[in-house]
């Protein structure tokens, strides 16, 4: 019964849940979230490695990044990534993903309290990204996985592996992303349940007489449905504004968000994003604000800087 209760809360706090793990999907750096997740084609951020490893390869320096997102709840979400070039070697990157789903009242069979437990999943990811040729980069990780609800746990290892094709002439990014290929080492229960695996596709464009990059992803083309257009409609958009060498605005739009935090005919501004990066002498502050409709609203933070 215990378990019973413990799944269903687990469940209902994973609004978008079908397989184990389901917060390594969740955003958690603002500028991706801003973006609506379109991130495959990204090649200027160390959170890459959370989305498709190949874009690391063109990052400078030992960039960090350091996110925290306060979402529905009392859940928390926090991550760190940082990405260093060895010369002769290549780009080598790691990151932690992490969740803190709070303190839940402790109730046996038959419904008398017992200890407080509490909840929370982390993941920690390792990369190694390089260059086929001047304008191919690819990149592979491999992660850990490990989830805990009071005295039980489940573990599980995952790959990660992507390509990045810039088009330098018409500032053009092209991406393919397989992102969380694994299995688990350790169910909660006896059968093992799948990885949240995706298969994305990403394109960026920074165009040519204004100051703003756009960025399109279709997600989870790996998803069985009736039609290859059905699949094609699990798509993000994001778009980065560049007002000044200190400030930029970011708008995004995710359309399966939308569709699912539909409430009858009316949605509200569910799906749309929004949020701003401020550069402060060597700091990048970033912010974002996530509607999720009659839910409520998700707000993320974020410090980027650079070791060297």
């Amino acid at each position: 019964m215990r378990i019973t209760l413990i799944a269903f809360i687990i469940l209902s706090i994973n609004i978008y849940s079908q397989n184990t793990y389901e917060f390594l999907r969740v955003d958690v750096s603002p500028r991706t979230a801003a973006l609506g997740g379109s991130f495959a084609a990204v090649n200027d951020d160390a959170d890459a490695i959370f989305y498709n490893p190949a874009g690391l390869s063109y990052l400078s320096g030992t960039p960090v990044s350091l996110s925290f997102t306060k979402y529905l709840v009392d859940i928390n979400y926090a991550s760190l990534a940082v990405s260093r070039e060895f010369q002769d070697i290549g780009r080598i990157s790691a990151g932690i993903k992490y969740v803190n789903y709070g303190t839940f009242t402790g109730r046996d069979e038959y419904g008398n309290q017992t200890t407080d437990f509490g909840v929370g999943e982390f993941a920690v990811k390792t990369s190694y990204s390089n260059f086929l040729d001047a304008n191919l980069s690819y990149g592979v990780s491999a992660g850990f996985i490990f989830s805990k609800i009071a005295d039980y746990s489940s573990s599980a290892f995952c790959f990660d592996a992507g390509l990045n094709y810039a088009i330098p002439s018409e500032r053009i990014n092209l991406a393919l992303a397989l992102v969380n290929v694994g299995s688990q080492f350790s169910p909660y229960i006896e059968t093992k349940e799948k990885l949240p695996f995706d298969i994305n596709v990403g394109v960026s464009k920074r165009l040519q007489n204004l100051p703003l990059k756009i960025y399109l992803d279709v997600h989870r083309l790996n998803n069985t449905s009736e039609s290859f257009s059905k699949r094609l409609s699990n798509f993000s958009v994001g778009g980065e504004f560049s007002l000044s060498k200190a400030l930029k605005v970011r708008l995004g739009y995710e359309s399966k968000k939308r569709t699912e935090l539909k409430i009858g005919n009316f949605a509200g501004l569910a799906g749309f994003n929004l949020g701003f990066g401020l550069t402060i002498k060597s700091y990048l502050l970033n912010y974002s604000f996530s509607s999720m409709g009659q839910i409520g609203a998700i707000h993320r933070f974020g410090l980027n800087t650079s070791l060297e």
